[in-house]
């Protein structure tokens, strides 16, 4: 998996509306979004006592990893455990299915299984939780519009309705109480060599700047 750029910027209503429009016409939605070009997602962080994700990601840590379960529109058919990783600027992502029951059995600490189960980012997170102290740290709630364009590979994201479980790790639990982070919107734009003039224009925001805006940050604000 290479490393791909990132750029994030913190938007307001307005802007999410011009973009939205402008980006309706040069690229086309995730052909996983739903019929009103949305989809929602659930993520479960994983952090250590001495909080060393946190921490790396708000001292600016040039290498530093974030291990998460996630799964889409309150549907745990299809559940994947994915790291991501930042370097010098750029990230990447590697990721591994999970059934909801594996899923289950790693939030209630019953994790042995994962050093034999032959998938390799399951072998590694078992051993961080291991040597490390990692364990299921936060849940992370939103609403994602994503759209996507060929050349280049670019994936342009807007999300929103940002909410934290506090301390709860259920992450399964569709009644897990949740409580919103404030009202930012995120727009995140990646792309692998280069990001098209047609995407250039489209995700003008006159004096918008780029952020390191982290929305498992902002959550574990809350605990």
């Amino acid at each position: 998996m290479v490393y791909r750029n990132e750029v994030k910027h913190i938007i307001n209503p307005a802007d999410k509306a011009a973009l939205c429009a402008r980006l309706r016409v040069v690229a086309r939605p995730d052909p996983h979004a739903g019929p009103g070009g949305q989809y929602t997602i659930r993520s479960l962080y994983f952090d250590n006592l001495y909080d060393k994700a946190l921490r790396e990601k708000l001292d600016g840590v040039n290498h530093r990893e974030k291990f998460r379960i996630r799964y889409y529109n309150g549907d745990p058919s299809l559940i994947h455990l994915e790291k991501k990783e930042k370097e010098n600027g750029l990230s990447r992502k590697q990721s591994a299915p999970l059934t909801a029951q594996e899923a289950q059995r790693i939030v209630e600490g019953d994790t042995l299984w994962m050093a034999s189960s032959g998938r390799p980012l399951l072998i590694e997170l078992y051993s961080k939780m291991k040597a490390q102290g990692l364990r299921p740290s936060t849940i992370v709630d939103y609403i994602r519009t994503p759209f996507v364009y060929g050349p280049g590979n670019v994936r342009i994201t807007v999300d929103e309705n940002i909410r934290t479980g506090l301390r709860c790790t259920d992450f399964l639990n569709p009644a897990c109480p949740t409580i919103p982070t404030g009202n930012a919107i995120v727009l995140e734009v990646k792309w692998d060599e280069f990001l098209p003039t047609p995407i250039k224009r489209a995700i003008q925001l006159g004096d918008r700047r780029a952020t390191a805006f982290s929305k498992y940050a902002a959550c574990r604000i809350y605990g």
